[in-house]
């Protein structure tokens, strides 16, 4: 029998109560969280698509490595574990654990900005950054560079490996800036995007622009495994390997990653920092050290690091990555039926909604990715994310008008393991009654942010009172 139905590779052993809320009630948490979703107790979202990260389930046998863990403050055992696990799949010989990707983050550029001569205007290019990796990049004050090519902006276009490098781009910065290059930043896969992968044909050429400029080639890895899967699905000469091989070449051509585990390490906390580079290993567990805690275990429990552990093995196995890209694609289907603007095609942990085309109506300044957040809250308790100008403009100064971001999108990231597709199909329910209503859809402004990191805690506004009418409608 040709199999129709991608199910679940897994059964269900435990379950948690979802909360049941009303429009209405919707309504005043929204408002009381000052049309923030981030601000939202989790207790009042009924579909929680805010993030893949850390929300996943784990598996049984996860759990029961959590019995095992060696709690030693040195020495631990679950981090030899740990240690022996990723050198084989990662071919890296320094394995520095932290307690979530940020953290491996924060100790990378701060040791590249101390590797600067006083006065350098050091530079990162990459695929793209996300809002943490940007935010501690510049934090350490170092140009964030993006170079995305310019085919792969087109929200539209359904181009394969949207999430790769623009090679010539990326030449042109290592001839004119080199000396202010410490290294080369690609993202597997490209969340900034879309959440698209990058094919190895791209990467390897990174890895031989790298070699010709004398230049390290750091990875973001953390969705390693996912990007496997779309290569094996998407790219010539692909078909016939297993994730694990494409992985552990990606691994392979680069000089060391960052990655936060609570993605494709299939975990609720934790990271890794890994390299071949002696010097910086030992900066590194210094570092770790004053700011994380001893170096064999780096800010986790052990309990933390045997699932890990056991999670970086699951989820390289072909069963759940098909069942895994399968559901991505089963939701993007759904709305692009509807009609809905999408990022084409279908990435690895998300469906990436663009909210300017679906509001057009809404300037970039009236945040029309908060509205459409707002409006899937209100109308069935979904909690979505905003990847635009909330995220990524900037505040104005000296009386300017706020920077807008070059793109307006909403991300529905699914959580690994977690809800089934009668939840999705829910889902799918709730945008659609959204989608009907797109043109009366009124935008937000910002009341209060912070400098840095400003999507998490902003205070927002209605643009428009009607927007108080919509629990009305939605009941």
């Amino acid at each position: 029998m040709q199999q129709q139905t991608i199910i679940e590779p897994f059964r269900i052993k435990s379950v948690e109560p979802l909360g049941v809320t009303t429009a209405e009630e919707r309504m005043q948490k929204l408002e009381s969280a000052g049309w923030n979703v981030f601000g939202l107790h989790a207790d009042d979202v009924l579909i929680d698509l805010l993030t893949d990260s850390g929300t996943g389930a784990m598996s049984a046998a996860q759990w029961a490595a959590l019995m095992i863990g060696d709690e030693s403050y040195a020495g631990s055992r679950s981090f030899f574990r740990l240690e022996q696990t990723v050198r084989a799949l990662t071919h890296c010989r320094h394995v520095i654990p932290t307690h979530q990707g940020r953290a491996a983050e924060h100790i990378l550029f701060s040791l590249t900005a101390q590797r600067g001569r006083p006065g350098q205007r050091l530079v990162v290019p990459s695929n793209s950054f996300f809002d943490t990796t940007r935010a501690n990049c510049e934090w350490a004050g170092i140009e964030a560079l993006d170079l995305v090519p310019a085919e792969a902006r087109d929200h539209g276009s359904r181009i394969a490996f949207k999430g790769d490098i623009d090679l010539a781009a990326l030449e042109c910065c290592l001839r004119e800036r080199g000396d202010d290059v410490p290294f080369v930043l690609m993202t597997l896969t490209n969340n900034r995007i879309g959440g698209q992968p990058v094919s190895m044909a791209n990467l390897r050429a990174v890895r031989a622009l790298c070699d010709r400029y004398g230049k390290p080639l750091w990875l973001d890895a953390a969705r390693f495994a996912e990007n496997a899967w779309l290569v094996r699905e998407r790219e010539a000469g692909q078909g016939d390997r297993s994730p694990r091989e494409i992985a552990s070449e990606a691994f392979a051509l680069c000089d060391g990653f960052v990655m936060s585990a609570k993605k494709d390490g299939l975990v609720h906390i934790g990271g890794l920092l890994a390299c071949n580079d002696d010097a910086i290993a030992e900066q590194a567990r210094t570092q770790l050290i004053l700011t994380e805690g001893f170096p064999t275990y780096g800010g986790l429990a052990g309990r933390d690091l045997e699932a890990l552990a056991v999670g970086l093995g699951e989820v390289l196995e072909p069963d759940y990555l098909r069942y895994r890209i399968a559901s991505v694609r089963y939701l993007h289907d759904k709305l692009d039926r509807l009609g809905v603007p999408l990022v084409q095609p279908h990435g690895g942990h998300a469906v990436f909604v663009d909210a300017a085309a679906l509001y057009p109506h809404l300037d970039p300044a009236a945040l029309p990715g908060v509205a459409l957040c707002n409006a899937l809250y209100v109308e069935g308790g979904v909690r979505a994310v905003e990847i635009g100008t909330l995220m990524f403009g900037r505040a104005g100064t000296d009386g300017a008008a706020d920077e807008v971001a070059g793109e307006e999108l909403v991300r529905l990231a699914l959580p690994r393991r977690t809800y089934t597709q009668s939840h999705v199909d829910y889902v799918a329910e709730v945008f659609a009654a959204v989608f009907a209503r797109r043109g009366e859809a009124t935008g937000f402004r910002i009341v209060e942010q912070r400098p840095v990191l400003r999507a998490f805690t902003a205070r927002l506004a209605p643009l428009d009172e009607r927007w108080r009418s919509l629990s009305q409608r939605s009941r």
